[in-house]
């Protein structure tokens, strides 16, 4: 009996997926649950696992290709899986090489010999998707048997000196989408960037002070993050606007602080959302933060985690990075950049010393903030940081 394997219906807002990888093919055993395929949204990885224990009859939607919610991808024929979910022809080469072990020495050298350039049947399906030349891989299995890894790094492997190699890949859709965002932020938004610095050294106290015992109550670490989303919230209590989204003609004043905190992953950057952040603890927004940046990363994140959103943070400075001017993340109307710390000398009570300092930058939409306001968000920012004992005091 067969069973289609169909697309799972898809989130409302989202009209179509392209097929981003298979983990099995044609011919290979699956267990029920098991991962099948991958589906790329425009900000999330779907996986679609197997209904059925059975073997893959047929796909008919290979990578690259567009699909909608409830469109086959493939038919699997059911029936019983053996313990072992390699492809049939994979366990016949294995127990040809076990065979050949235990034939005596001499006997054993011919058949590795006979056996040595032969690829396995991965490194042959691999091969003709990449359309690579096997007589010009190098194996390194046992006896000089090609695998899988020998042919990817064949094909991803260095050219010839002299050479001027070149590469087209299309991009993804999650990377399309980054682009329309951030070219619609250009084009749209009246952007300016305002700049300050802050002087880290009560934070980084606070938090070597406290962060064994910050760990073992709360299950997690003390960063930097959660100081700055509640600096940020503070910041945004005491100057709404920079919190606004414009709408047509009307400004919009959201009565609640969802703030986005960029994440970057091998498929490109992510904007998770803390929501009502203005009431999380440091554990609670660190617990939030750890969350999902593990599920981004795994891509495990879901689409409603990712939307919406009033103000975004991102940390160019867990790169490297100095300063920069961030783009907005629309509908939003503003967002912070921090920027990696660097002890600089600075004047304290008439001294200069040696201090933690890091440049934050806002970039803000001026059709609706203007200079004074944001200016003012980056002083209130910068005073709460400097004097942490000031967000316990709502001051």
């Amino acid at each position: 009996m067969s069973t289609e394997i169909k697309v799972p219906v898809l989130p409302e807002s989202v009209a179509d997926a392209t097929v981003a990888s298979w983990h099995k093919q044609a011919g290979d055993s699956i267990r029920r649950d098991e991962n099948l395929v991958d589906l790329e949204t425009d900000k999330v990885v779907l996986e679609v696992p197997s209904p059925v224990d059975g073997v893959i009859k047929k796909i008919t939607r290979d990578t690259g290709e567009t699909v909608t919610s409830g469109e086959v991808l493939g038919l699997i024929e059911e029936g019983a899986v053996e313990a072992a979910t390699e492809p049939a022809e994979e366990i016949e080469e294995a127990e040809k090489i076990e065979k050949t072990e235990e034939k005596p020495a001499t006997e054993a050298a011919t058949a590795t010999a006979t056996e040595a350039a032969k690829p396995s049947p991965a490194a042959r399906r691999v091969a003709e998707e990449e359309q690579a030349d096997l007589a010009e891989v190098k194996g390194t299995g046992r006896g000089g048997r090609i695998t899988k890894a020998d042919v990817i790094k064949h094909v991803k492997g260095g050219a010839p000196a002299g050479a001027r190699p070149e590469e087209r890949v299309k991009m993804t859709r999650l990377r399309s989408r980054i682009a329309e965002r951030m070219k619609e932020a250009q084009n749209t938004a009246a952007l300016l960037t305002s700049f300050n610095e802050v002087d880290l050294k009560a934070v980084m106290d606070l938090r070597a002070k406290y962060k064994e015992e910050f760990q073992q109550t709360h299950g997690v670490k003390l960063g930097l993050m959660s100081f700055f989303v509640k600096a940020v919230c503070d910041a945004l209590r005491k100057h709404p606007v920079v919190n606004a989204s414009l709408e047509g003609d009307e400004i919009v004043y959201h009565g609640y602080q969802d703030i986005g905190i960029a994440v970057s992953t091998d498929r490109g950057l992510m904007v998770p959302i803390l929501r009502n952040a203005e009431h999380l603890t440091l554990a609670e927004a660190e617990n939030g933060i750890r969350d999902f940046a593990t599920r981004a990363r795994d891509g495990s994140i879901a689409l409603e985690d990712l939307q919406g959103g009033t103000f975004t943070i991102t940390n160019g400075g867990t790169f490297g990075s100095l300063l920069s001017t961030p783009l907005l993340n629309p509908p939003q109307s503003a967002i912070l950049g921090m920027h990696t710390i660097k002890e600089r000398p600075a004047v304290v009570n008439g001294e200069i010393v040696a201090r933690p300092m890091m440049y934050i930058a806002l970039s803000y939409d001026h059709r609706i903030i203007d200079g004074k306001d944001a200016v003012l968000f980056l002083v209130a920012v910068k005073e709460a940081l400097e004097d942490p004992s000031r967000l316990l005091l709502n001051l």
